[in-house]
C-alpha cells in the first residue's frame, strides 16, 4: 500500500511539473509549488484549517521544514489560489455543468450571527444555508470552469460560465439553467431522462463528498470559503494536446487510486469499493 509520505512526493511531483516556470518571491519561505501541493492536501484531508496544520505538523513536517504559522499558511492559499487555474482542463466539443450545495451552518442557526456568509437554499430536495459550487466538465469529466454564489442564487444565474465558451463547448445540463429571459446558443436542457451521459458529473460531484468531504465546511469569512474550490481543479487536465491529456489522465488516476486511507479518513472497504465503482 502507498504510504502518505509517498503520495505526498508523487502530488508534489505533478504540481511542480505544471508551475516550475513560477518563481518564488526572494522573501517568501515556500516555493509556489509547496503552497499549491499544501492545498491541495487540504483539500484532500477534508477537515478544517485547525485539525489539517495539527496532522500537517505533527506528522509531515519534515516534507516542509519552512512551513509558516497556521494563519500565515491559509492566508497564502487565500492569496494565491489563482495559481490552480493552471490545472484547468481545455474545453472539449460536449460538456456538462451542475450546481453542487455546500453547508456552512445547520439551518436551525441561520440569523443568529450577524457575521454569516452563508444564505439558504436548497441542495439535494432539503433546505442548507451555505454556498453553492458550479462545476463545467469537459466531455473527459475534468474542470474547465468554475463559480461560486451564496446558496440562494437560482441555477441559471452561472449562465455566464457557459457565454465564455459559446463557440468551443456544447454544454448539457438540467432544467434548472433555463432562464426566462433567453439561454445561451450553446446550452442544451436536458429533461430527466434524457441524455444520460451528463450523469458523469455526479460522479465528479460524489468525489467531492466521498474523499474531499466538501458537502459542509466551516468557514467564516467568504474570501476563505471562495478560496476553497480552486483546490478541487487539481484533478483537471493540464494541457490542450491529446497525447498530453492522456498521459495525465493515465497519471491521475494511478495516483488518485493511491490516496492513502488514512490521509481520506475512509475504511479499507469503502476505498476498494468507490474506486472500483469510478
Amino acid at each position: 500500500m502507498t504510504t502518505t509520505i509517498e503520495f505526498i512526493t508523487a502530488l508534489f511531483y505533478e504540481v511542480d511539473e505544471q508551475m516550475g516556470a513560477i518563481p518564488k518571491h526572494p522573501e517568501a519561505h515556500l516555493w509556489p509549488s509547496e503552497v499549491v501541493t499544501l492545498g491541495l492536501l487540504h483539500a484532500l484531508k477534508g477537515v478544517g484549517n485547525r485539525p489539517f496544520y495539527r496532522w500537517l505538523t505533527r506528522d509531515y513536517r519534515a516534507l516542509f521544514p519552512h512551513l509558516p504559522e497556521r494563519t500565515r499558511l491559509f492566508r497564502l492559499f487565500k492569496t494565491h489560489h489563482d495559481w490552480t487555474k493552471v490545472f484547468l482542463a481545455a474545453p472539449t466539443v460536449l460538456g456538462v455543468i451542475d450546481t453542487y450545495g455546500i453547508e456552512l451552518i445547520h439551518p436551525m442557526r441561520e440569523g443568529r450571527s450577524p457575521q454569516q456568509i452563508g444564505r439558504k437554499g436548497v441542495s439535494n430536495h432539503r433546505w442548507i444555508v451555505g454556498g453553492k459550487l458550479c462545476l463545467l466538465l469537459n466531455q473527459w469529466g475534468l474542470i474547465v470552469g468554475w463559480a461560486c454564489d451564496t446558496a440562494n442564487v437560482a441555477d441559471n444565474t452561472f449562465q455566464w460560465l457557459v457565454r465564455q465558451f459559446e463557440e468551443r463547448m456544447i454544454v448539457l445540463s438540467d432544467t434548472a439553467f433555463h432562464a426566462a429571459e433567453g439561454d445561451p446558443t450553446n446550452l442544451k436542457l436536458c429533461p430527466r431522462g434524457e441524455w444520460e451521459d451528463r450523469m458523469l458529473v455526479e460522479t465528479v460531484l460524489s468525489m467531492l463528498t466521498l474523499v474531499c468531504h466538501f458537502k459542509k465546511v466551516m468557514h467564516r469569512v467568504w474570501t476563505y470559503f471562495h478560496a476553497r474550490p480552486p483546490s478541487m481543479s487539481w484533478s483537471s487536465g493540464m494541457g490542450s494536446s491529446p497525447t498530453r491529456r492522456a498521459l495525465y489522465l493515465s497519471r491521475w488516476r494511478n495516483l488518485v487510486c493511491k490516496i492513502p486511507m488514512s490521509l481520506l479518513g475512509l475504511s479499507e472497504t469503502n476505498t476498494i469499493g468507490y474506486y472500483s465503482a469510478v
